[in-house]
C-alpha cells in the first residue's frame, strides 16, 4: 500500500473507454453524504445514493466506482468483491478502518477532507470512461519561418481525416493563430485566454466541446486579444485534459522555451523539428534541439529541401544527432486559406497528406495504438 493524496490505495482499476455512469455512494452519515455530493458534482458526475447494496440487479457491480462511507461498511460486508470500492471516513486514528475496508474488499481508504482532490480526480476519471491517452505529437521549427504550422496543421488535418478525435493545439501566442491558418478565425468556440484561470483538473469532453470545430478537428488557438501568455498550471491541466480524451494531440510549438512551452513538452510523446536544408538553418535547429532535448527525450526531425550541393535530409539529420522523420514534401497548390483554399493537409492524395498518412502509421504503431 502507498499513501496518495490523503488515502491508502492499491494500484487504480483501468478504465474502460467512453463515457460511463456515476458512482455509486453508500452512506446513512448525512453530512459525509453532502461532501461526496459535492466533490461528485466537482467532477461533474452524478451518482446513486443507498443506505446499503442495491437491491436491483446489477446495482453494486455495474457502477464505474462504489464510495462506502465508513458507517456503512458492515451493511456491504456479504456484498460480491468487485473492483473500484473506496472506503471514505473521516476519522485518521481510527486504525479499524484498515480491518473494514479488508473486509468489503476496498481497493482504497480515503480520508476527508485530505484526499478530496484525489477523489475528485477518479470521480471525473471513471465519469469520463478514460482510457488510452491521446498520442501527443509537437511541432517545433528549427528556424523562423521553416513551417512547423503548416506541418502541424498537415498532420491534425490528416489524423481527422483518417477518423481519429483529433485538437490542434496553437502553444506559440506570435504565431498568428492555427484557427487562421485553417480558415476559421470567426468560429463559434473558446480560445486560449478562456483557460487562463485553470487549475486543477479541467474536463476533457467539457473542453473539447467548448472548442471551435474545423474541418473535423478541434482547434485551441489564440484570440486578438493582448494576452500572449497563460500559466503553466492552467497549461498543464488543459493539455492533460486534451490527453484524457484519446485520439490525437498536435502542438505547435514556438522556439521560445518558456514555463508554458515547458509543461507542453513534459506531456509529448514524440518532438518533429523542421529544419530546412541549410547550414545556417542547421546551426540554428541545433541550439533548438539543445533546449528542447532538456525535457522531451523523443525528438525527431523533419527536414524540407531544396538541398544545396552535399546536403540532403540524412546529412541534416546526422549534423543534429536526431532520428530522420523524412522530407516534408512541397505541396505547390497550397495556398493561404484567406484566399479560399482548403487548408495545408486537406488534398487526400497530396504529397503532404501522404506524408502525414505515413507518420501517423508509424506513430501508431510504435504507440501501440494501431
Amino acid at each position: 500500500m502507498e499513501t496518495v493524496a490523503g488515502a491508502v490505495t492499491h494500484d487504480p482499476p483501468s478504465a474502460a473507454g467512453g463515457r460511463q455512469g456515476g458512482p455509486l455512494i453508500v452512506t446513512e452519515d448525512t453530512e459525509l453524504l453532502d461532501d461526496l455530493l459535492r466533490l461528485c458534482a466537482a467532477a461533474g458526475a452524478t451518482p446513486e445514493v443507498h443506505h446499503g447494496v442495491p437491491d436491483r440487479k446489477g446495482g453494486w457491480e455495474s457502477p464505474p466506482l462504489v464510495l462506502v462511507g465508513d458507517d456503512a461498511a458492515r451493511r456491504v460486508r456479504g456484498a460480491a468483491r468487485r473492483r473500484g470500492v473506496v472506503l471514505v471516513g473521516r476519522d485518521q486514528d481510527d486504525s479499524g478502518v484498515w480491518r473494514r475496508a479488508v473486509e468489503i474488499g476496498a481497493e482504497h481508504v480515503l480520508m476527508l477532507p485530505d484526499g478530496e482532490q484525489w477523489l475528485v480526480d477518479r470521480i471525473a476519471d471513471v465519469a469520463e470512461g478514460v482510457g488510452r491517452p491521446a498520442l501527443t505529437v509537437g511541432v517545433i521549427g528549427g528556424r523562423g519561418g521553416a513551417g512547423a504550422s503548416t506541418l502541424a496543421c498537415a498532420l491534425a488535418v490528416t489524423s481527422a481525416r483518417e477518423g481519429l478525435r483529433t485538437l490542434l493545439v496553437d502553444a506559440d501566442p506570435l504565431g498568428g493563430g492555427l484557427d487562421v491558418l485553417l480558415g476559421g478565425e470567426t468560429a463559434d468556440g473558446l480560445r486560449w485566454p478562456a483557460f487562463a484561470s485553470s487549475r486543477g483538473r479541467v474536463g476533457g469532453g467539457a473542453l473539447e466541446e467548448s472548442l471551435p470545430e474545423l474541418h473535423s478537428l478541434r482547434v485551441l488557438s489564440w484570440d486578438r486579444g493582448d494576452r500572449i501568455a497563460v500559466p503553466p498550471q492552467a497549461v498543464r491541466a488543459v493539455l492533460a485534459a486534451a490527453r484524457r480524451r484519446g485520439g490525437t494531440v498536435v502542438v505547435d510549438l514556438p522556439r521560445r522555451i518558456d514555463d508554458g512551452v515547458a509543461e507542453v513538452l513534459t506531456q509529448l510523446d514524440v518532438g518533429v523539428m523542421v529544419v530546412p536544408a541549410e547550414l545556417r538553418a542547421v546551426a540554428a535547429a541545433g541550439r533548438v534541439a539543445s533546449a528542447v532535448g532538456m525535457v522531451l527525450r523523443d525528438l525527431r526531425v523533419a527536414v524540407r529541401g531544396p538541398y544545396p550541393p552535399g546536403l540532403d535530409d540524412r546529412e541534416v539529420a546526422r549534423l543534429l544527432g536526431l532520428p530522420l522523420v523524412g522530407e516534408v514534401p512541397a505541396e505547390p497548390q497550397l495556398q493561404r486559406p484567406d484566399e479560399g483554399t482548403a487548408p495545408p493537409g486537406a488534398a487526400p492524395r497530396g504529397p503532404l497528406a501522404r506524408f502525414c498518412t505515413e507518420f501517423w502509421e508509424r506513430a501508431l504503431v510504435e504507440a501501440g495504438a494501431a
